[in-house]
């Protein structure tokens, strides 16, 4: 089979390519070889992506090595941290679906054989995995590695996030300002995707589960030697993949993302997986939606469990044995013979694998929890469901009942928070912020954050049409479907009106009559668009609900 570089660089027809190549350096010899793109997320604005300077470099000596060409080019790649808590966290969602698609234009403009792809964020490793799917190119993922943990504060090692929970306790008046700058400075000791199990190294350790990324890589730290180590053998590996003809719909595919489904449940990841997995199955032509998280919740053990649902570490994780000791524990309920693209299977790279820290990684006979660390509900709230996160809520909070107290943006909540208005108890319901009505469904972060500070995360519920952060913790549920925007039940609950969470039952329920609930949505009217210009007008245009990913749906 002809390489789609060759296609485009044979002599004599395409001698003008060939003329263009040669002006920036490149050489009859490399010309002749796979011609292998290191797709970048590097900058010096986001610290999961600052490292991948010296990953790429690491990666192109691989590919050298290995008898390719390699070819590098950027995307972008935002950092949710920074974007928390004002308008630019209704961009951080839409990044995901403009990699992809900036990926796919770029392959497809130069004819490149295959692609080494460099992210350690939480939109940009789903991003870059939907462009592998859709592609159908050989393909690899390297990410940046997570930070090391910072000072100790109340307890355990600080993180980004901490510093947004000490702001609550200063608000409460149980810190100085002097506590919090100490915070600050000593928190994020290094670069690298927050020390956390987020999003970003929730999706970097599904990307290994998916068989995307080498065994063992996802929570290497940016600062180990092994990184580079990784990143050298992954440009290497690319090469086996081009001369085997494994191509990325060969590794992703319906047995490999329900064990990226099995692994986010045994690990407790991040609520936002049921956004992402989704989203790359519709680019791997895989028919995937919450109903699999829902059947996988119940049948899955809760295994692995780490901040911000225990004091251990990510770093901690990767000590204790990782992803294979996770998928090793898990063996009789994944698909084993899933290829990966060492060329083996799961089964096959994971088979040695066990657990070094049975305080972090506990066995399938002596789990956390029998069920999974996430939960689908369903219920008149919530007709197409919503998504809970029960590793990270504590048991007293997993049978709720709150009076409705209704915000119809982040901001008129958090205001309230701070303003002392919300009391133990409570249900506050923070609508129009899914994917049409944020538009970009926003993570409800702070908040959450506020509260955790205010001592009010072990008694208040948060219920919401957006999203969440995977270092969030306390009373959460979110993605509600549908969206409030869309005319779902949650747009027309108000203040008063009794709400029912029970995470055991799967339900979330308005205590209101069905009677009252349809007199409200006849009379319900759809409030303006909050942006009616740029990317996010016409992103909330086309985008799909939070159940079917919040794709861009591009196919007829």
């Amino acid at each position: 089979m002809t390489r789609p570089s060759e296609r485009i660089l044979g002599r004599p027809d395409w001698s003008f390519q060939r003329a263009l190549y040669k002006s920036m350096g490149y050489t009859d010899r490399d010309l002749g070889k796979p011609m292998i793109a290191v797709v970048n997320a590097h900058s010096t604005v986001v610290p999961g992506h600052f490292p991948l300077d010296k990953i790429a470099e690491a990666v192109k000596e691989g590919i050298k090595e290995a008898g390719g060409t390699p070819v590098d080019f950027g995307v972008i790649g935002a950092c949710d941290g920074i974007a928390q808590g004002h308008i630019g966290m209704r961009y951080i969602l839409p990044t995901r679906d403009a990699i992809a698609n900036d990926i796919e234009l770029m392959m497809m403009a130069h004819q490149l054989d295959a692609m080494v792809l460099l992210g350690s964020c939480d939109k940009t490793v789903p991003g870059m995995l939907m462009a592998a799917a859709r592609l159908d190119l050989p393909a690899i993922l390297v990410n940046a590695g997570p930070m090391e943990g910072g000072i100790v504060f109340n307890g355990k090692e600080a993180d980004a996030a901490t510093v947004s929970e000490a702001l609550g306790l200063y608000n409460a008046g149980k810190i100085t300002m002097t506590e919090v700058e100490e915070l600050e400075d000593g928190a994020c000791p290094g670069c690298g995707s927050c020390s956390f199990l987020g999003t970003a190294n929730t999706m970097c350790i599904l990307a290994e589960g998916l068989g995307m990324s080498l065994p063992g890589s996802a929570m290497i730290p940016a600062v180990d030697h092994a990184r580079l180590q990784v990143a050298k053998e992954s440009g290497r590996q690319i090469m086996s993949l081009v001369e085997k003809k494994i191509t990325a719909r060969q590794i992703i595919n319906r047995r490999s993302l329900e064990n990226a489904v099995r692994l986010n449940m045994a690990i407790g990841g991040s609520t936002n997986a049921t956004l992402h997995i989704p989203a790359i199955a519709y680019e791997a032509m895989v028919e995937l939606d919450l109903g699999v998280f829902e059947e996988f919740s119940n049948t899955t053990p809760h295994i692995a469990k780490m901040n911000p649902a225990a004091a251990l570490n990510v770093v901690d994780f990767h000590k204790a044995g990782g992803v294979p000791a996770v998928l090793n524990e898990l063996l009789s309920l994944i698909n084993g013979d899933a290829l990966t693209v060492t060329g083996r299977t799961i089964q096959e790279n994971v088979a040695a694998a066990k657990s070094k820290n049975p305080a972090l990684i506990r066995t399938f006979k002596d789990p956390w929890s029998k069920t999974g660390g996430l939960a689908i509900l369903h219920g008149n709230l919530a007709p197409n469901g919503s998504v809970a996160k029960p590793a990270a809520i504590l048991p007293n909070m997993w049978q709720f009942q709150g009076v409705a107290k209704v915000f119809d943006s982040e901001d008129a909540a958090i205001q309230a928070i701070t303003a002392g208005k919300v009391k133990a108890g409570d249900c506050i319901v923070i609508r129009y912020e899914g994917p049409q009505g944020g538009p970009g469904m926003p993570e409800m972060y702070k908040p959450l954050k506020i509260m955790d500070g205010m001592g009010l995360s072990e008694s208040v519920m948060l219920v919401t049409d957006g999203r969440f952060s995977g270092s969030n913790r306390g009373g959460l549920v979110g993605h509600v479907s549908p969206e409030a925007a869309a005319g779902g039940p949650l747009a027309i609950v108000q203040d008063g009106d009794l709400i029912e969470v029970d995470i055991p039952a799967r339900r979330l329920a308005l205590k209101v009559s069905e009677e009252e609930i349809q007199r409200r949505l006849a009379a319900w009217q759809k409030p303006a668009k909050k942006i009616t210009s740029g990317y996010l007008n016409l992103y909330a245009s086309l985008v799909e609900s939070a159940d079917k990913g919040a794709i861009l749906r591009h196919r007829d």
